[in-house]
């Protein structure tokens, strides 16, 4: 019966979840509390991390000049990041992008040699991430069509394009959930139901 296990097992579908709003009880932990639910209900697994629970410097105190030793807990980041197949990022949009927390978490942990490579006399990279998808998750109090008009979508074009895409990780879909402050109950609800919905969809497919 091991075999057949293993067999399983080996093309379950792993997904990373990372809360990186900073504040516990937010509605960015329950839509990610949501979220995995529906990715295990479809019968992936999906490791569940809350960057405000991990222990690292989010300072890249030397910029890439000096390498910076990495804490144990950025280390098993960066091993459950090689290992999974699709990563799901959740977060508020602060001043039009993401949390001090995750930019932080970035620097530190999506390194040169890790996350893509220089080549020598070359404008071009190598992007080391590739074979990987990703959702970003992200709630808003400004309207979309106001953050896609007239700020232009800051967060959103970095996270997507700056990281993800820049380290071979594709296709990045976004969904935001706005206007949280004007929103009432039952819309609160439905944007619930549409993250179980969207981990049961990535889960399986």
């Amino acid at each position: 019966m091991k075999p057949k296990y293993d067999a399983i097992h080996s093309i379950m579908k792993k997904i990373l979840l990372i809360n990186a709003n900073p504040v516990k009880g937010s509605f960015c932990e329950a839509l990610a509390d949501r979220y995995q639910s529906g990715a295990i209900q479809s019968g992936a697994q999906c490791v569940r991390i809350n960057l405000i629970d991990l222990q690292f410097d989010p300072i890249l105190k030397n910029g890439y000049h000096k390498r910076m030793d990495l804490e144990p807990d950025l280390l098993r980041v960066q091993q459950e990041i090689l290992t999974a197949d699709h990563l799901v990022f959740v977060y508020p949009n602060w001043w039009s992008t993401y949390p001090a927390l995750l930019k932080g978490f970035i620097d530190r942990t999506f390194l040169p040699g890790f996350a893509f490579r220089y080549r020598d006399n070359s404008p071009f990279w190598d992007k080391l991430l590739k074979g990987k998808s990703a959702r970003i998750l992200v709630t808003m109090d400004s309207p979309r069509w106001y953050y896609s008009l007239f700020n232009k979508k800051p967060g959103h074009n970095s996270l997507r394009i700056g990281v993800l895409q820049f380290s071979g990780i594709h296709p990045v879909h976004i969904t935001s959930f706005s206007p949280i402050k004007s929103s009432t109950e039952k819309q609160r609800n439905q944007w619930l139901s549409s993250a179980e919905q969207l981990g049961r969809k990535e889960g399986r497919g």
